[in-house]
């Protein structure tokens, strides 16, 4: 039995993550942080694990012990994870981060887009971008593995496979996504306060939402050029999911073909990522609670425009389901376990 802890594990992506390890028969999770919480056992914090955990209770992140278990998954907020990692990876454990300190290629990147400077630096280097669909095989060799942020996983998703092909024009690609209030965190802030989200549709974070450079760094990569995307995020009342509607121009000779073709070679094995029918449109209700991707690419042979939206669930593949393939990807485990829930419905 592989034993994990969770540190940051009374957040949103932190609950999470214990829901879907409850379900991972190679697991056992041993280890709890949360400052607001410590000493309390966990069904006194959360209600709906009542029973599911014997006696672990929270502690203090000084409290933890790396050297008892197998892994680490960091659930903490920007710039802290990068304050306990190395010391972790020190002990020889495996880390999954689902913070920001890992993601980016570029020290200076980091810094300029979070405001503050890098803790250990060193470590970048050694990190794998946590997308399995496009580095499993780096993901299988590594040690600490960098989650992708959740509106990221969307647009990337989406895009990978035009651009790996070349099958667009890279000038002029335009991101437009909507999110649920749970992206935002558990902590309470005003624009994420029920009265000011219900019945309410708004734009944020522009032009230079912090998500933006990390998109347009794997989609430069995806491209073999520098891609700078119109990213667009909009703040809807709902709980779950992140819709991206992605547009792009199609290079002169593309056809409908040739980009079906593209989604097919990239997605076409995937087990977590979903080409809708012809008669389907990505939604997302349809992987509310899942770790699924449903994606959709429509060309308009008139306007030469590529139409890509993809659907996920901004707190599982958008955040601690991924953390969970990656860390089934580093530790030997088939990629799904853990993961192979359906959809909630209604």
């Amino acid at each position: 039995m592989t034993k994990v802890a969770i540190y940051g594990a009374t957040g949103y992506t932190g609950f999470e993550l214990i829901r879907l390890l409850l379900s991972h028969p190679g697991v056992r999770i041993t280890a709890l942080s949360s400052e607001q919480y410590s000493d309390l056992a966990i069904d006194k914090a959360f209600a709906p694990f009542r029973g599911k955990l014997g006696k672990v209770a929270f502690g203090k992140m000084e409290q933890m012990r790396p050297e008892d278990v197998d892994a680490v998954f960091l659930a903490l907020p920007h710039t802290v994870s990068a304050s306990v990692a190395g010391e972790i990876l020190s002990r020889g454990v495996r880390v999954i981060d689902l913070s920001a300190d890992f993601r980016f290629r570029k020290i200076p990147l980091y810094e300029s887009v979070y405001g503050v400077r890098h803790k250990t630096p060193a470590l970048v280097g050694q990190a794998v971008y946590g997308l399995p669909e496009i580095y499993r095989n780096s993901l299988r060799k590594t040690r600490l593995a960098a989650v992708p942020g959740c509106y990221p996983a969307a647009v990337i998703l989406a895009l990978y496979p035009l651009l790996a092909e070349g099958l667009i024009d890279t000038k002029e690609i335009v991101a437009d996504c909507k999110s649920g209030v749970s992206g935002g965190g558990r902590g309470p802030t005003l624009g994420f306060h029920y009265p000011e989200v219900e019945g309410a549709v708004r734009p944020y974070g522009l032009p230079q939402h912090r998500h933006k450079p990390e998109i347009d760094q794997e989609l430069s990569l995806a491209a073999g050029r520098n891609i700078n995307v119109t990213f667009v995020p909009h703040l809807l009342p709902m709980v779950r999911g992140i819709l991206a509607t992605c547009y792009a121009t199609a290079g002169a000779k593309v056809t409908g073909k040739d980009i079906e073709n593209a989604y097919r070679k990239h997605y076409g094995k995937e087990q977590f990522v979903r080409i809708c029918p012809d008669d389907v449109l990505p939604s997302t209700k349809d992987v509310s609670g899942s770790n699924f991707c449903d994606i959709a690419c429509r060309f308009d042979g008139k306007s030469r425009r590529v139409i890509a939206v993809s659907a996920i669930d901004n707190l599982v593949k958008g955040a601690s389901g991924s953390a969970v393939q990656c860390f089934n990807l580093m530790m030997g485990f088939p990629e799904d376990e853990g993961l192979r829930s359906a959809p909630f419905f209604p």
